[in-house]
């Protein structure tokens, strides 16, 4: 039987966030992706080519990624990208799901896990760095696990923070600055900047921090300052340690060691305690694993009876 495709708009539509952040704390609870292999990254003439290999009971899986810097400015997609998931029994193809989509939501929702079990529960106020599609993707994912009502996007390209700010409804949303920082519950960092935009010093007491856009050890979207007054949770501490120059940086001035990071996703969904008081600063630095492509894709197929 030929593999069953999905385009960006079926994965987008099979299931919406809460489903997604529900599927992902089972498995984060249930499974340790601690090791599981890292992605193979190959650099190439435009960008990098990565591949992203998982098996476990959704099936085998791979997700086939390009990252073109200089696409954005020519109207094209940063992230290029098509999974591959082949049956838990058999190994034979099972589906061709759109990978940047698979991402998108991917990212978000794992984001959103974080932040069900780490930010305040009365946090209302969004901060959204960033205006394209990871920033779209994490305010409908912020929206199903915190009371959100207000939502302010800071991007450098104002056009595109403002059109996202009309996308937005039922929520007060405008366009923002960084001054905006000292009064946020939650902040979403997504975007392609290699050097911090989250400075630790305007961060208010309480805050809960997302940072996803940083994915190699010399890129960082969080200042020294930030991670160090931060209780700080990863998905897994080998990928992390390996990957994220969100950490590796402030290890490598000595502002942090290891024994930084607090807990895992593994070891918070299995009651690892991370906020302590109202008051503390919370960050979940993340770098995407292949073993949340193969939940997601697992959880999309079974939605549409693949």
């Amino acid at each position: 039987m030929a593999p069953r495709i999905l385009d960006a708009a079926a994965v987008g539509s099979a299931l919406g966030p809460a489903a997604l952040v529900d599927a992902l704390e089972t498995a984060f609870r249930d499974l340790d992706p601690a090791g599981a292999p890292h992605r193979t990254v190959l650099d190439t003439d435009r960008g990098k080519l990565l591949l992203m290999p998982a098996w476990g009971p959704a099936g085998v899986g791979v997700k086939l990624v390009t990252l073109t810097p200089a696409n954005p400015a020519a109207g094209e997609p940063f992230i290029g990208a098509l999974y591959v998931l082949f049956d838990p029994l058999t190994q034979q193809p099972a589906a061709v799901l759109d990978g940047a989509e698979l991402t998108a939501q991917r990212t978000a929702a794992v984001s959103a896990l974080a932040t069900r079990h780490l930010a305040r529960a009365d946090a209302q106020r969004l901060l959204v760095l960033g205006a394209g599609v990871q920033a779209r993707a994490h305010v409908a994912a912020m929206r199903a696990v915190r009371p959100i009502d207000e939502i302010v996007v800071v991007s450098r390209t104002r056009d595109r923070a403002e059109d996202l700010v009309r996308s937005l409804h039922g929520v007060s949303a405008r366009v923002g600055s960084t001054g905006d920082f000292a009064s946020a519950d939650i902040v979403c960092a997504c975007t392609t900047s290699s050097t911090p935009v989250v400075r630790g010093a305007l961060l208010a007491a309480g805050t809960h921090v997302n940072a996803v856009g940083a994915y190699t050890p010399a890129t960082r979207e969080l200042d020294t300052e930030a991670v160090r007054r931060a209780r700080v949770v990863v998905e897994s501490r080998p990928a992390a340690l390996a990957e994220a120059g969100d950490l590796l940086i402030p290890m490598e001035e000595g502002a942090i060691d290891a024994a930084h990071v607090v807990c895992d996703l593994h070891e918070l969904m299995n009651g690892g305690e991370v906020r302590r008081r109202a008051e503390d600063v919370t960050v979940f630095v993340s770098v995407g694993l292949a073993f949340e492509d193969l939940v997601v894709a697992g959880a999309i197929m079974e939605a549409v009876g693949g």
